[in-house]
């Protein structure tokens, strides 16, 4: 039997498989709360990013005298920048850490967003945007790989879904705060998580399975103590974070090369299927301009934005603790039927309207079908391809493979 065989074996008849108590029940300290507070911060701020555009529209274009077109390339050139920093994630993550790439993240998104507050004219909003859209491919990776690894076992599918949540969030808060406040000052409140995790980010302990892989040896059982808690026997995790690491490293040098390899096939198709689904879905073109999209469609809106703002939120939260009862395909089937059913709806909505069809009802039948997207994507497609990815362990280069999948995604 392998040594990492034998560790496993020794965590079960423990009671767990992660660290565990003298009653036997997983240690949550402060450490972990505080690093999971801080990781999420990033990913309320990525949130809070793409619907930063909706209530931010008819502002920018008055103020700045922009074209639709103009306004239309400020709002997807964000795409731009999630495809440059989704296809170097995984390196950049390898070589400096997760802690030092989160930090760095939140640089670029301080930039971005003081560059789009005292922005007089459009290159320089294009020019903050595309900077935040690289720090947000990059965010969409190092986020839940690092609550993943931080996390004990038993609480991370959860815990990894916190990621989707704290987006969810900031969606939510950028359409209400947007409704209250001009375009100026909606820019400079995004930059304040982006504050908050920097400073966070030299308190956070580091991913202990990225010390071990860097040969910290020392660094790795304090930080995995510090998470754990100073009570805690962690000498199993340790040993199967250290043993488990060595295994992964001498499989294969991970380089994308062999990612594309045939016997990774089927693999790597459900995953950049699903990456992908997510982003061709619908969901994005809804999201950067819902207020637009509701005005269009006959709809005020405010009360639009605001019932989307509230719809998206507790279907996430209640995911978070059915995901592990349901498993992740019957609510990834669900939410890719109501994607469906909303894109339907919205279609359908516009083209009644064209024709002069049920005038009184197409508004409504708009509302529906951008409420339901709000419902089900965040749960689902939002959420679930990388919570799959994160849990995956193929013998490839994870780093590789993310950054593959991230990159269909944009």
């Amino acid at each position: 039997m392998k040594m990492e065989e034998k560790l496993l074996l020794k965590l079960e008849e423990k009671g767990s498989t992660g660290s565990v108590d003298d009653d036997g029940a997983t240690a949550i300290t402060a450490a972990l709360v505080f690093s999971i507070f801080t990781a999420v911060c990033g990913s309320f701020v990525l949130g809070y990013t793409c619907g930063y555009t909706s209530p931010a529209q008819s502002g920018i274009i008055a103020d700045l005298g922009l074209s639709i077109a103009d306004y239309s390339l400020f709002g997807s050139i964000l795409t731009v920048g999630g495809l440059l920093g989704s296809l170097v994630c995984g390196t950049l993550t390898d070589y400096i850490g997760r802690r030092g790439t989160m930090g760095l993240s939140s640089v670029l998104l301080l930039i971005g967003w003081l560059a789009i507050a005292f922005s007089q004219n459009a290159w320089s909003l294009d020019l903050g945007r595309i900077i935040m859209g690289f720090a947000g491919g990059v965010y969409s990776y190092v986020i839940p790989v690092y609550i993943a690894e931080i996390t004990p076992k038993n609480l991370r599918g959860g815990a990894v879904l916190l990621h989707q949540l704290m987006v969810s969030c900031g969606i939510a808060f950028a359409y209400i705060v947007g409704l209250m406040t001009n375009w100026h000052v909606l820019a400079l409140i995004g930059a304040l998580p982006c504050l908050v995790q920097l400073i966070g980010s030299f308190l956070i302990p580091e991913s202990p399975r990225w010390l071990v892989k860097v040969g910290d040896d020392k660094s790795y059982e304090a930080a995995l103590r510090s998470l754990r808690g100073q009570n805690i026997d962690i000498s199993y995790e340790a040993a199967e974070i250290k043993e488990y690491t060595k295994s992964v490293a001498k499989i294969s040098k991970h380089n994308l090369h062999e990612v594309l390899h045939t016997k990774y096939a089927y693999a790597l198709t459900v995953s950049l299927g699903l990456m992908a689904l997510a982003g061709i879905g619908g969901a994005t073109g809804i999201l950067f301009y819902a207020t637009t999209i509701f005005e269009s469609a006959g709809f005020s809106g405010t009360i639009g934005t605001v019932a989307m703002a509230l719809t998206q939120l507790p279907p996430i939260i209640l995911g978070v603790f059915l995901m592990d009862h349901f498993g992740r395909r019957p609510i990834l089937l669900c939410s890719a039927v109501g994607m469906c059913m909303a894109c339907f709806s919205v279609a359908l909505s516009f083209l009644m309207k064209e024709h002069g069809w049920m005038k009184d009802y197409s508004p409504y039948l708009a509302l529906i079908g951008i409420l339901i997207s709000a419902a089900t994507f965040p749960v689902g497609l939002g959420g679930i391809p990388s919570l799959i990815m994160s849990e995956a362990h193929f013998s490839f280069s994870q780093a590789s493979m993310f950054s593959l999948c991230y990159s269909s995604q944009y």
